[in-house]
């Protein structure tokens, strides 16, 4: 416990401190975030404020997982480093994705971004690479454990795979969606991430102990900057980052199920949007006054620090429920 609580503590301090040099710096060079028309209107008001703030989180936690190499006295050529370095590079290669997203709206002023087939072909780049890291290299084999029950259902190579590269791109993408207003993606995030210090704490995966532990600290510094009212987003490259970190340790973790409970946010924000569009198509009309969900509960009336408490209710209680599972 001392040794995780010291990594979340290193990167806490990191994030806190870099967010003090970064903020400036990206109002300086004018990476301010253009608020697209579809959203609420009142949302307008945050134009201008510094985006790809993700880097704050995503230094921190680079940083916090080395120190955690030392802190943990982990051989440098051991199976675990090897391990936290593949967790790391399937987060940090979806951030990339994010950040040249970012670059091309915010540099290139391009406000939808990347196209959406040229996101997908390199968010499935990354996921394969790291699918058959995983799976090629023994760190996990081919059964998923049906949650609640003793069941595992083997889906052998020629199906692991494929479902550890839906797994990712699913997650990637909801935590996109999730990121939508003040606080929201960070502190439901935060959550998760603290549920992987337990569960991989009571498993004694080291790797994803010592990663978890840098995010949430890491999480916790950068929301001090970022809770209502945001001095700064976490843009793409922060999103894309945190759903390729809760995918990553979901996999290594040998459960990733698991995932669609502790992460239920993700998965509602993703659905709200899917349903929308579909229902829309076919009648002309909208279930929710606005997607994704978090903005429909905005429509209700509901304010942002609102929202954000009770989604990260939720999610502390389906983690609960996810660590019995």
């Amino acid at each position: 416990m001392v040794k995780l609580l010291i990594i979340a503590a290193v990167a806490f301090v990191v994030a806190a401190v870099s967010g003090l040099f970064m903020i400036p710096f990206l109002h300086k060079v004018k990476f301010g975030q253009e608020i697209r028309e579809e959203g609420p209107a009142w949302h307008r008001k945050k134009s201008g404020t510094p985006t790809m703030g993700g880097f704050i989180f995503m230094v921190a936690a680079l940083v916090a997982a080395v120190a955690g190499v030392f802190v943990y006295g982990i051989k440098a050529s051991s199976a675990e480093v090897w391990g936290l370095a593949a967790i790391m590079a399937a987060a940090f290669g979806f951030g990339a994705i994010g950040f040249v997203d970012d670059y091309i709206k915010v540099i290139l002023k391009r406000n939808l971004g990347l196209r959406a087939g040229q996101k997908f072909t390199l968010q499935f780049f990354v996921a394969l690479i790291f699918s058959v890291w995983m799976v090629c290299g023994g760190v996990v084999g081919t059964e998923v454990k049906i949650p609640f029950t003793k069941v595992f259902a083997d889906l052998t190579y020629f199906g692991y795979i494929p479902f550890i590269i839906l797994v990712m791109l699913a997650a990637v993408n909801s935590v996109n969606l999730t990121d939508g207003l003040d606080g929201l993606a960070g502190t439901v995030t935060l959550i998760v991430s603290l549920f992987y210090c337990v569960v991989s704490s009571v498993a004694n995966v080291t790797p994803v102990i010592i990663f978890a532990a840098a995010l949430a600290g890491g999480l916790v510094g950068f929301l001090i900057y970022n809770s209502y009212p945001a001095k700064v987003f976490m843009g793409d490259t922060g999103s894309l980052f945190l759903g390729g970190a809760v995918a990553a340790m979901a996999i290594y973790m040998k459960n990733p199920v698991v995932l669609l409970i502790a992460g239920f946010v993700y998965v509602a924000e993703a659905l709200s949007v899917i349903i929308q569009v579909a229902y829309f198509k076919k009648t002309g009309k909208r279930i929710f006054k606005m997607s994704p969900v978090h903005h429909h509960f905005e429509m209700c009336g509901w304010s942002e620090k609102k929202i954000v408490a009770v989604f990260s209710l939720v999610t502390a209680v389906l983690c609960f429920i996810a660590y019995m599972a």
